[in-house]
């Protein structure tokens, strides 16, 4: 039969396509297996599980009435099965809600907006004679609690390994110091082309070096080299970096750090499919033709709302649009996505108008606080200070009712200043 595939009047003419054990390698992903044809004999039932469970990915997500999935069958021939107690119809999973293709629409281009992509932010010194001022934040103690010391590896049958960090620990701490210093110049001092700084070096050698004398505590097992591991590398390079920023002299300016590769997003690259409630946007306010409701009416009372005001000229909610402002929480960094990006008409007409990311608050979360104190003091200021990507605002609403009210007291504050 593999040889008549696509053949007319033949064994395997209906056969559209045929995947060999060979292919299932990490990463193929298939949902639509419906038949699995076993062509010779396994030595094991567990190679024979493995490809089976290739014809076990759902080819429909759409939910029946009571929020639940319908069972889906794959059809297995030439695999004994009889271990496994099964029993189902082999019918194809019944049609679900018709996907509905959400995408920037051509003849709205003049309603584009853009944004830029940051991956985190810096401070721009006004002099670029350094010093640095350390505290009791900028200390550090090895090994960190999450970093092991020594893992050992034992398969089922055979001899286990024990791995340490033997290997970093005799390197040189000259070494450590030209690493932290690298990481420093890479991740904080560049120019607004995304240029490096390569005459602050020295200084930023030699500030690392006395960071990891006054400021590194070993603990049992611990030694400076640990600081050579990926992770607590950034960690170290982010106490330098504050602690140069506080002994700055002169002014210093939030700068944001651009992702080197599609610095600028737009809503011209929306382009998905959905099955979820979606709401109709104006002609003459959204570059999207849809806005995807995740609640039952916020969404949908936020947009209908933005569409009413004179002074959006556009809007777009933020659903595979790629906008997020990066944040850190407990040391770990994140990404934040807002609800909605609006393009509003403060008094300086069309040409210049005033970028507001509008977050529309539910539950009050831990997070929340810091993601929205991060798009206040840090994404905004960042952004603006950068001169090349417009004018930013930053709104938080509670209440979608009274959205207008408060979009206009925003709008009210930016022309005060």
């Amino acid at each position: 039969m593999l040889n008549t595939v696509g053949k007319p009047g033949k064994l395997g003419e209906q056969v559209k396509c045929v995947v060999s054990v060979s292919m299932l390698t990490e990463g193929w992903d298939a949902n639509t297996v419906t038949h699995i044809l076993g062509v010779r004999a396994f030595g094991t039932q567990l190679l024979c599980e493995q490809v089976v469970g290739r014809g076990l990915r759902r080819r429909s997500y759409a939910t029946k009435p009571d929020g639940k999935f319908a069972p889906e069958y794959a059809e297995v021939y030439g695999v004994p099965f009889s271990f496994i107690p099964c029993a189902g119809s082999t019918g194809g999973p019944k049609p679900g809600p018709q996907p509905r293709h959400v995408h920037a629409l051509p003849e709205r281009a003049a309603l584009e907006i853009t944004f830029p992509r940051l991956l985190g932010y810096r401070y721009d010194l006004a002099q670029e004679r350094f010093d640095a001022e350390f505290t009791e934040g900028s200390r550090m103690e090895l090994p960190p609690g999450h970093v092991p010391t020594r893992t050992e590896n034992a398969p089922i049958v055979g001899t286990s390994s024990v791995h340490t960090l033997e290997e970093i620990e005799h390197r040189r701490l000259q070494e450590v110091d030209f690493e932290l210093a690298r990481l420093v110049l890479e991740t904080y001092f560049r120019d607004d082309e995304g240029n490096l700084k390569f005459w602050l070096f020295p200084q930023l050698l030699r500030i690392a070096r006395r960071w990891r004398t006054e400021c590194v505590r070993c603990k049992d097992n611990g030694f400076p080299q640990m600081l050579l591991l990926k992770e607590t590398a950034h960690d170290a390079a982010g106490c330098i970096h504050r602690a140069i920023v506080r002994g700055a002299r002169g002014g210093k300016r939030l700068k944001p750090i651009l992702r080197p590769y599609d610095t600028v997003g737009s809503t011209r690259y929306v382009d998905f499919n959905t099955t979820r409630d979606v709401y109709v946007t104006r002609p003459d306010k959204c570059h999207v033709n849809y806005v995807v409701a995740d609640t039952a009416s916020w969404e949908q009372k936020a947009a209908s709302a933005l569409e009413e005001m004179d002074e959006v000229i556009a809007y777009v909610k933020n659903d595979h649009l790629g906008f997020a402002i990066p944040y850190t929480l407990a040391g770990e960094e994140r990404d934040y996505v807002p609800d909605f990006i609006v393009q509003l008409d403060d008094g300086r007409g069309r040409q210049d108008p005033l970028k507001l990311i509008l977050e529309i608050s539910g539950e009050r979360r831990q997070d929340k606080a810091v993601k929205t104190e991060t798009a206040r003091s840090l994404w905004v200021p960042a952004v603006m200070n950068h001169g090349g990507f417009g004018r930013w605002g930053f709104v938080e609403i509670t209440d979608p009712w009274d959205m207008k009210n408060r979009i206009r007291g925003a709008l009210s504050r930016v022309i005060a200043q």
